[in-house]
């Protein structure tokens, strides 16, 4: 029976989605329509078996990754989690293996290349690749046609893993177009082609679409289906909706052969939340990107995705909030189980509004049903903790600086390396040809020689903070709190604290931070002068400081999981950290960081007790109570502050330790549970 409803090519047309007459949801007498309009709801539920796994072959769909591409920490997870469970599985025959674009092109501070059969990524790390096949992943183009675009797919190996690479130069170059926001970098480019981040990971998941398929049928293809997909956050949430509606109109319709449409619409798909503020919405390219998804399928399949009943009058359509094409709910609809990078933050998102936004009281249903758990994200400890290759690298990058290994039994050679961090802030400081050299792309401001302070470092608390430059990091919130301790110490014999803030970002939070520095110099010039500032990121210097820091500061407004503490704390940097997020389910206050007593968000209260609440009001209170807390924890308490240094660096998140991660995702797997 033919699907693809009463419009002759069955696409959308071009405003549909404003259309009051649009109809949707009308009971249906064929059996596949009907089960489509309840597949989400069957979905969210966990009504449907979860298949039985004996041999694990996973891919894992992702935008970035820390081997090839990396932003933020989605791409961290797309490398680790898969290399790390291949490592403990791998001799089981359990594998996963890594989907990601091949990315081609320059951005400034990315740039990744394609030479022969060698793909150079943006991280340094070039891969041997092997074509496995070319096909065409048709898509609309800019004349509103649909086009078959020839795309190639390769294979690669790096760390035990198959990197499985998708090349398509019209989407994935990442050369800016001359109006690419300046926000907008690595494979989040506005490219030359006029292709944003939306429409280009829609193509991604729709060539994801075409190589599995391809996998079922073409014989001659060396790569076998996988029987779970994991996909990575946002980026790819259209291929749900591509496995499990756009196989039943293909085989209604005769274009995919039926066994293999069920074949594909039962491989069971995990759904990585990170942050649920990143959903891929793309109103001016709805109709565009829902005709390139379904083809001649799409206006009947967008009228009959009825979305899980709840509360929310916006969300009605799995594919659609409001009005607007949502690259995320289809994932959050259709997907088998959700998974979210902590657990403290997957009882945020279901519950406070703030959090979960259009999709709360859907994670909250499937919370109650079992499909949405958290996992935090691990790390490779090794890689992060202070160890002798990268220490000598240090030494080698900033010359004339002794940067030295500690472990939990010799924190001395801690104290040495804020002697050296001093040292290297107060050459930063006075010789200008040295800062061009070593943090050439860092803006600084006015910072100041402290060498005179070096001979009395023990008593001084070094508090440093790294992360980007954006809302969620609150480093406004920083700076308030800062203002709100400074006239204490004007009242004590204890030394100022140095502050080193700054990252790669938002211009007008560096302008907030030199205002701070400008503020404090108001009151006080001696402790403004302790007070560092900068805007930009190198690797070197964010290390350095870390080595040297007493304190992490994480203000953050929200923090699925965060990597930032568990770096900091590898390293002996006691966080001093917001209740939200993966910062509750890592750091334990007072033991090895320290956290605020409550918090809010859109000033409702989310952690901490009423009575708490009442008191301290608000976020800054808070963070300012807490910090405060820290500072005299470290001037009048110091064994205390060894001893919860011991314990943060003995503290170990690593995906392979016993109960660690990669066993919870096995157990997903396998079981369909945690």
């Amino acid at each position: 029976m033919i699907l693809n409803s009463s419009n002759n090519s069955g696409f959308l047309q071009e405003g549909f989605n404003k259309k009051k007459n649009f109809k949707v949801f009308q009971p249906s007498h064929n059996v596949e329509i009907a089960a489509m309009q309840k597949l989400a709801k069957i979905q969210c539920m966990g009504r449907k078996p979860w298949k039985e796994i004996l041999q694990i072959n996973a891919w894992m769909l992702s935008a970035e990754t820390a081997t090839l591409m990396k932003w933020g920490g989605l791409g961290m997870v797309a490398s680790e989690l898969p290399e790390n469970f291949n490592k403990v599985f791998g001799s089981q025959n359990h594998r996963i293996s890594v989907v990601t674009p091949m990315y081609i092109g320059n951005t400034g501070k990315k740039k990744s290349s394609f030479d022969g059969n060698v793909y150079y990524g943006a991280e340094g790390i070039s891969l041997l690749t092997r074509k496995i096949l070319t096909a065409k992943v048709p898509f609309i183009n800019s004349h509103n046609k649909l086009t078959d675009y020839p795309t190639d797919f390769y294979i690669a190996s790096h760390n035990n893993t198959d990197y499985i690479l998708i090349a398509n130069n019209h989407f994935f170059s990442i050369n800016p177009h001359p109006d690419n926001p300046s926000a907008q970098d690595g494979c989040y480019v506005l490219n030359e082609n006029n292709v944003n981040e939306v429409e280009r990971f829609a193509f991604f998941s729709k060539a994801v679409y075409v190589l599995i398929k391809a996998c079922f049928t073409d014989k001659n293809l060396q790569l076998k289906a996988p029987n779970i997909l994991i996909a990575n956050d946002w980026h790819s949430g259209a291929l749900a909706g591509l496995c499990k509606y756009n196989t039943v109109m293909e085989a209604c319709n005769h274009t995919l052969n039926e066994k293999t449409a069920h074949d594909i619409q039962n491989i069971p798909i995990i759904h990585i939340a990170h942050h649920l503020g990143y959903q891929g919405w793309d109103y001016p390219n709805t109709t565009k990107i829902l005709n390139s998804l379904y083809e001649h399928n799409a206006l009947c399949v967008v009228k009959n995705a009825k979305a899980m009943k709840n509360s929310n009058p916006r969300v009605t359509n799995t594919l659609i909030v409001y009005d607007c094409y949502n690259q995320a709910s289809g994932s959050f609809h259709l997907a088998d189980r959700v998974i979210t990078v902590s657990k403290n933050y997957m009882e945020e998102v279901s519950k406070e509004l703030s959090f979960g936004f259009d999709f709360r009281d859907i994670l909250k249903i499937r919370k109650n049903q079992r499909t949405f758990f958290g996992i935090v994200n691990g790390y490779d400890k090794h890689l992060i903790s202070p160890n002798p290759e990268k220490i000598e690298h240090l030494n080698t990058y900033f010359q004339d600086f002794d940067f030295k290994v500690y472990l939990p039994n010799t924190l001395e050679n801690k104290l040495h390396n804020k002697k050296e961090c001093m040292r290297l802030l107060s050459k930063i400081a006075t010789d200008k040809d040295y800062k061009q050299k070593v943090i050439p792309l860092i803006d600084i401001y006015q910072f100041d020689d402290i060498t005179k302070l070096i001979k009395k470092a023990d008593k001084i608390p070094f508090v440093c903070a790294t992360s980007r430059l954006v809302e969620q990091k609150g480093y406004d919130i920083a700076a308030e709190s800062i203002m709100k301790i400074i006239e204490e110490h004007k009242n004590t014999k204890n030394e100022f604290p140095i502050f080193v803030l700054g990252g790669a970002g938002d211009v007008e939070l560096y302008h907030i931070l030199q205002k701070l520095k400008d503020d404090v110099k108001k009151i006080s010039p001696r402790a403004a002068e302790r007070i560092f500032v900068f805007r930009g990121y190198r690797d070197e210097f964010a290390y350095a400081l870390q080595l040297a820091a007493d304190f992490y500061l994480m203000p953050s407004r929200f923090e699925p999981c965060g990597l930032t503490q568990m770096e900091a704390m590898a390293k002996g940097c006691l966080p001093i950290a917001m209740s939200t997020g993966g910062l509750v389910d890592t750091i334990d206050d007072n033991i090895d960081g320290f956290r605020t007593e409550v918090f809010f968000s859109d000033g409702v209260r989310v952690y901490g007790s009423n009575l708490q609440a009442q008191r301290l009001k608000n976020n800054v209170n808070a963070y300012a109570e807490t910090l405060l807390k820290a500072l005299h924890c470290f001037y009048d308490n110091p064994e205390l502050i060894k001893q919860m240094t011991v314990n943060a660096m003995e503290k170990d998140f690593s995906w392979t330790v016993p109960d660690g991660s990669v066993y919870k995702y096995f157990n997903l797997f396998t079981t369909g549970s945690v």
